[in-house]
Order: C-alpha cells, then structure tokens, then sequence
C-alpha cells in the first residue's frame, strides 16, 4: 500500500476534527476524498504534507512513516500539494512561481552562481526549460512570463498545479483544484491528472464535484464527522445507504 493511514485522530480546542481514520490510497491511482464541509478533509490533507501532526495514529508513505516529519522532509520524500484558498507569489510571474517550486530538488550552491560558473549558467537553464514544462503541461505555457496575480481564477488554479509538478512529485495532494473552472477547463484538468497517473504520479483528491470525482476516481473514501464513513468504488459508494443519507441527499 503506497499511502497508508491507521486510526489518524486529531482534535482542535476539544474537538475531533480526525477521529480514528483508517484507509489506505494504492500507487498509480486516483483516489477520491469526500464529505461535508467539516468533515476533516482539508485537515487529514495537512496531515500528510506536514502543516498539521496528529494527535495519535501512524502514516506510512511507501513504507515509511512520515506522521512527525516536518514538512519539507515529506516534500523531499516526493509529496506535493496544492491548496483549497490558492497560494501562488502574485508579483512573480508564472514561469517565477514555477521555479520556486523546485527548490527541493534543485541544488543552487551560492559561489558558483555568484561566480556566474557555467556549471551554475547550465543549471539556471535547465531550471527554467523544466518550469515551462510545466507550465505547458497544465496549458499555460504561453502566460509564463506575465505576473501570477494578472491570471483569471482557473490559470491561477493551473498555475498552482503546475508548481506543485515542479517537485516531480510521487504523490500529489489536491484539494478542490478545479473550483471555479468552467467546463472545458474541467475536462481538460481532466485529462491531465489521467495522464499524470499513467506517468507514475498517485493522486489524493478532494473534490465536491461528484460527477467529476466518480468518473475520475478508482477508490473513493467518504468523512462525516472526522471519521471513515466508507471507502470503496464509486458505485460501491454511490450505494452506500449512509453516504446518501449524509452526503449525497435524500429526496423525498
């Protein structure tokens, strides 16, 4: 099992924000995470990248347990993430934005490019190729050089993923990413994620747009309440008498 969570609590002023989650996300999948608002999703997020520590429980990233590393260690592990209130440098451009998120695996020793040494010049040029890689990935190549803070709502979404990508992460975290999007951009996002399974990358998604999850997603897991409700196919879910009653809807 690529990601594994065993009996995750957290709570927050008394409160169980996490209690007891259990599940685990297979390598070279996309799997779904879903629940109401408050249910703990963003919260069990920053729990795998580092920003919030449990209280108690275990997460094993590929083995290994990264439950009380800091962050930056579980970046370097290959973990990325993107954020549901978008975080990008807005006086930066694009290409700018990009690059910063390669500084984990990116070596800038400072004497050779104070010293401007061709070894520093080389790397400086492969850095800025790589980032308009993904910028063309995500199909922003062509705003690389224009301020991050000039981009409409869904290029500032494909700014944030692009960045994350930077890392060549193993496991990408998102949350919401295609809020806001229209439909075409939707089916492009889409696509992409597909492709980034195929390429090897696992993918953690929130997402409360249900057609969207159940057409992309192998497995999803559903919160209520800070715990496991279920976790299953999306027609295994999609069934689910307690997932429709708390989450889904119930007519009549």
């Amino acid at each position: 099992m690529f990601l594994e969570f065993e009996k995750i609590c957290r709570s927050f002023g008394g409160v169980n924000a996490l209690l007891r989650v259990s599940f685990y996300v297979e390598a070279g999948t996309i799997h779904g995470l879903i629940g109401p608002n408050g249910s703990g999703k963003t919260t069990l997020i920053n729990v795998v990248s580092g920003l919030t520590e449990s209280d108690s429980g275990r997460l094993l990233f590929d083995g290994v347990g990264i439950h009380r590393l800091p962050p930056y260690r579980i970046a370097a592990l290959g973990v990325a993430r993107t954020f549901q209130n978008i975080r990008l440098f807005s006086n930066l451009t694009c290409l700018e934005n990009v690059i910063a998120g390669q500084h984990l695996r990116v070596g800038r020793a400072l004497l050779p490019r104070l010293l401007r040494l061709p070894s520093a010049r080389l790397e400086e040029r492969q850095s800025r190729q790589d980032a308009r890689g993904c910028l063309s990935r995500v199909g922003i190549e062509n705003r690389a050089l224009v301020p991050a803070g000039s981009l409409s709502y869904g290029e500032r979404r494909r700014l944030e993923i692009a960045r994350a990508l930077a890392l060549r992460p193993r496991l990408l975290l998102l949350d919401e990413p295609i809020a806001g999007m229209r439909q075409r951009e939707i089916e492009e996002m889409e696509s992409l994620f597909r492709s980034l399974v195929q390429a090897g990358v696992t993918i953690l998604l929130i997402e409360h747009n249900m057609p969207f999850i159940m057409r992309l997603c192998s497995r999803i897991t559903v919160l209520h309440f800070g715990q496991t409700l279920t976790t299953g196919t999306p027609e295994e879910v999609a069934g689910h008498p307690e997932v429709i009653e708390a989450y889904l809807g119930v007519e009549g």
